[in-house]
């Protein structure tokens, strides 16, 4: 199976490729460059129906399935996406920009393993042990599928997003439709692809390809689905959660993100210089883990600012193919144009900008930049802890870098936004690590480095951050549900209990 066909159409329902039935051609853009990838149609709101049909007739067998065999059947999904991986990783940077050494070593391996994780984890459904809790009765847990699952990806890691979402809920038994973000669906369709070819039953895996408010929302408030899962913005977070509520659906959200990068005075500075850069300009800036705020101690704070500053400027910049870019364009230009505004906003209340800001002419390999949606690295100093830059998120190449006097005062500012998806803690000092990685208000506290997840660990937000897990068997628990099973030991016809409802002891 070429999993790179996408002429088929951009739906895959029921173990099929299909075109949409929406009125409106789409174009999937690279925004390297401007060129089309693929011109697809979006999926209307009966293709939605038709994708949760084919996911409610596929629950049965799925969810009945023994834990083993869902296991077997991710394991040879693994291979699959092995594989593949070549395919996976230019297609990935051809509808996203990012750099293909970040496809190539991140995206995809990470993908494969978090797929080679969900094989065991599926078959670890713990529930609490069989006793007699009650003295007359054994009781146990069972840890049971919700049913239909309603996900909606982004695209800022088209094909980590549609693992995160898929891979835990089908090994719980769950059957799945998810809608990726129409700019860059074709690796989603490339693994729901990968699943069939894997032997995965038809209508376990669904991809619909369509708009937020027509597919998107029509998909969350659906009555056949059972849970909805969304990763995106807290304001897209917080209308989802509306539409789910209307059918108290379970919800998971994982939201925005404006990460704290707090270096203490005892800190290595080298190490927080690259850790920032690194941090900050992963994926051009487009993660919500992104180190976003750095708050550096005041000692250490203007060679910090000189430091970043030097090595934002060796970045290069250029084609995506290219394995020596380092740094790729934004989604689109849509988005570039956005987080300039957020950059002259901030010149006009009086920031300066140490490095960047503002979109480049020429690559370091000679590219024509002009032509795709790029942005230089943009160091900004010089603002308050309430300006825009600092609070709102930017999602882009932009780090703000703000001094601070005492530990208290670091933590502090450090928590006050918002958000809470990811932070760091740069210091020698185990004392100072534990109150940084105790006292910071986020669901992943990193000290000494920013940015690394694993398959085993949890990834998701306190506050605004959203709520729910991904990866890890916290994420394959958040797709369960709990079952309490109570069985009588004593075989007495009449209990002792039923004097309070009739006669007497």
């Amino acid at each position: 199976m070429d999993l790179t066909d996408f002429s088929a159409g951009a739906q895959y329902i029921a173990g099929r490729q299909i075109r949409g039935t929406g009125e409106e051609p789409f174009q999937v853009v690279n925004p390297a460059d401007g060129t089309v990838v693929q011109q697809v149609t979006l999926a209307s709101t009966a293709d939605v129906d038709a994708a949760v049909a084919a996911a409610r007739a596929a629950l049965p067998e799925w969810a009945g399935a023994t834990p083993g065999a869902r296991s077997e059947a991710l394991l040879r999904l693994s291979a699959v996406l092995a594989g593949a991986a070549d395919d996976l990783a230019r297609v990935e940077t051809s509808q996203t920009g990012k750099p293909i050494k970040l496809s190539t070593e991140f995206d995809v391996p990470g993908t494969v393993d978090n797929t080679a994780f969900f094989a065991g984890a599926a078959r670890n459904l713990e529930g609490k042990a069989a006793g007699e809790y009650s003295g007359d009765h054994t009781s146990y847990v069972r840890r049971e599928a919700i049913g239909v699952v309603g996900s909606v990806s982004p695209w800022n890691y088209p094909l980590q997003m549609a693992a995160w979402k898929i891979l835990p809920a089908i090994a719980a038994g769950n059957t799945i439709v998810l809608k990726p973000a129409e700019l860059t669906p074709l690796t989603s369709l490339m693994f729901a692809r990968a699943c069939t070819e894997a032997g995965i039953p038809d209508g376990v895996v669904n991809v619909v390809t369509g708009a937020g408010r027509g597919a998107g929302e029509h998909l969350v408030s659906h009555p056949g689905v059972a849970m909805v899962s969304f990763t995106g913005s807290t304001p897209v977070g917080r209308r989802v959660a509306e539409l789910a509520s209307a059918t108290a659906k379970r919800t998971h959200l994982e939201l925005g993100g404006k990460a704290p990068f707090v270096v203490f005075d005892d800190a290595d500075l080298d190490a927080a210089i690259h850790g920032a850069v690194a941090g900050s300009l992963i994926n051009s800036g487009q993660d919500c883990t992104a180190a976003t705020r750095a708050y550096i101690q005041r000692p250490l704070y203007e060679a910090f600012v000189a430091g970043v500053a030097e090595l934002f400027e060796s970045v290069r910049l250029g084609d995506p193919l290219n394995p020596r870019t380092d740094l790729g364009p934004l989604v689109s230009f849509t988005h570039r144009d956005r987080v300039a505004g957020f950059v002259e906003r901030a010149r006009g209340y009086g920031a300066v900008i140490a490095a960047g800001g503002h979109a480049p002419a020429k690559g370091h390999d000679g590219t024509d930049l002009t032509r795709g949606a790029y942005w230089r690295p943009t160091l900004i100093t010089g603002v308050a802890q309430d300006s825009e830059v600092v609070q709102g998120e930017i999602f882009g190449p932009v780090l703000v870098a703000l001094p601070f006097d005492s530990d208290e005062e670091g933590l502090r500012l450090a928590n006050d936004t918002p958000y809470g998806l990811a932070a760091s803690a740069w210091t020698r000092d185990i004392h100072r690590s534990l109150r940084a990685t105790r006292e910071i208000a986020a669901g992943c506290v990193w000290v000494n480095d920013h940015i690394p997840i694993i398959s085993e660990m949890p990834h998701g937000g306190y506050k605004s951050s959203g709520y729910g897990k991904d990866m890890s068997q916290y994420s394959l628990d958040e797709y369960t549900q709990v079952k309490h099973v109570m069985y009588d030991t004593t075989a007495v016809a009449r209990k002792d209990w039923h004097r309070t409802v009739f006669g007497d002891r």
